[in-house]
């Protein structure tokens, strides 16, 4: 799969997307899906063989696609970030930081401000955090995972500032 792509912009795109990344899980999430739909074939077996197999391929489909369902998108655009299901004006971004390791455990843990926006997966160890220039919002910052926190930072911080996007 695919981790993170950079696109052309599309012609006659208002908005042409500098950064995108999938947050697929990790194939040790995918061995425990095969795992827990194994589970079925013991579960359904004293009643027939068939019916565990069965079990089986319906577990894992269903889980298979709430795992794929359940995958946000990362994306940059010249004018927003979208992380998940929200969306933010790069004209209220602030400074963004890529955090690895110990530090970005941390940041997800101990340093984690209450009322930050997260879009995080636990099989993705690195991190990016996004500060907020907005009074009207409460939101401090966005912490979200990545896979290629470098790109994902230079893909933030290439943007006309407020002052600069009128």
């Amino acid at each position: 799969m695919p981790e993170a792509t950079t696109p052309a912009p599309a012609a006659g795109t208002a908005d042409p997307v500098v950064y995108s990344e999938k947050l697929w899980p990790a194939w040790w999430v995918w061995l425990v899906t095969i795992g827990v739909s194994a589970a079925g074939i013991l579960v359904f077996a004293p009643i027939s063989l068939a019916a565990g197999y069965t079990a089986a391929m319906v577990l894992f489909v269903i889980l298979a696609g709430a795992l794929i369902a359940s995958t946000p998108a990362v994306v940059v655009t010249a004018k927003s970030f979208r992380a998940g299901r929200a969306t933010l004006p790069l004209a209220v971004a602030g400074d963004a930081e890529a955090f690895t390791g110990d530090e970005a455990t941390a940041e997800r843990g101990v340093r984690l401000h209450g009322l930050a926006y997260l879009c995080i997966r636990g099989w993705i160890s690195s991190v990016v955090r996004l500060e907020l220039n907005d009074p009207d919002d409460r939101t401090p910052y966005w912490l979200v995972s990545t896979r290629h926190p470098a790109q994902l930072v230079a893909a933030l911080t290439d943007h006309p500032g407020p002052a600069e996007s009128v």
